[in-house]
């Protein structure tokens, strides 16, 4: 059950009870033929282990409130505390580690969204996925509203965990094809998926949870991906120079190159100030891309 927040807007918790069980909001969805493998992962995240239910389900709710905040600008922890349905011990150290992250401003009984895309220096890269998300976002959706143009009927789609490609997943929420498939190891996409059209397919990928990148990766994730057909993949990248696209993560920077490899077509989904810097591993080279989609002038591929 959910209650409105101000100004109307109602949050979903992050789980519901069925017959005295928690289960995760994933479960409960119509995924097609492909279901069983979201609904495994919700029987994953529900019964492999309260620390990884209890990562992913702070880090949802991390980025929620990032949201949520941004926003309104402002927000009282007593409206906080009523919108996410979470006690005031919770909320007081989501908001912390928030505000020590400088995502959040303290101020009198609340809190302040802080604008890190033009605090952020350039080339420093935020350490955790709900920073990442609030860096740039205007941005973000700009190039995810461009890209939605690459996506064509009956695609066959892989998304990344970037915050970047998030953005597209929400406007693949809005959108109305009659046929599409979404494949994705992202926690932020997943959550997402209730509000696909429901005849849209959708899959999501297994494995070992990475709170910093709010994924799974390792093995588990590599063997689903290499069963599925990709007819486009929409990635992002920590850096894109002259000649290739870079990410600081090793696990992703395998998974990301591998459905790469297997997509038809391959889109780069990239801010501006991702250029001229270089992460510590390779993602492809940049003439890999059909199209680079950015908020600056790009010359060729």
């Amino acid at each position: 059950m959910s209650r409105p927040g101000k100004g109307g807007s109602r949050l979903s918790r992050p789980s519901v009870c069925r017959g005295g069980k928690r289960v995760h909001p994933v479960a409960s969805g119509n995924y097609g033929p492909f279901g069983r493998h979201v609904r495994g992962l919700a029987a994953l995240l529900a019964g492999g282990g309260c620390g990884i239910m209890a990562a992913v389900m702070k880090s949802i709710r991390s980025f929620k409130l990032v949201d949520y905040v941004k926003a309104r600008r402002y927000c009282s922890l007593a409206e906080l505390m009523e919108a996410f349905h979470v006690s005031s011990a919770t909320i007081h150290r989501d908001v912390a580690e928030l505000v020590q992250r400088e995502v959040f401003q303290r101020v009198r009984g609340g809190v302040a969204f802080v604008d890190n895309a033009a605090a952020a220096p350039h080339g420093v890269a935020a350490s955790s996925y709900v920073e990442r998300r609030a860096v740039n976002a205007s941005a973000k959706e700009r190039i995810a509203r461009a890209a939605l143009a690459y996506v064509e009927e009956g695609d066959i789609l892989f998304l990344d965990s970037s915050t970047t490609v998030a953005h597209l997943a929400e406007e693949l929420a809005r959108s109305a094809f009659t046929s599409l498939t979404v494949i994705t190891n992202s926690v932020a996409v997943m959550q997402l998926f209730r509000r696909f059209p429901a005849h849209y397919v959708r899959i999501a990928l297994g494995g070992n949870y990475d709170p910093q990148l709010n994924s799974f990766l390792g093995q588990s994730a590599f063997r689903e991906l290499d069963r599925l057909t990709i007819t486009k993949a929409f990635v992002s990248a920590f850096g894109v120079d002259d000649k290739i696209a870079t990410t600081n993560h090793e696990d992703q920077a395998a998974l990301v190159a591998r459905a790469l490899d297997k997509a038809t077509r391959r889109y780069l989904l990239a801010d501006r100030t991702k250029f001229g810097r270089t992460g510590l591993y390779r993602l492809a080279a940049r003439g890999l891309f059909d199209a680079i989609v950015s908020d600056r002038r790009v010359s060729g591929g």
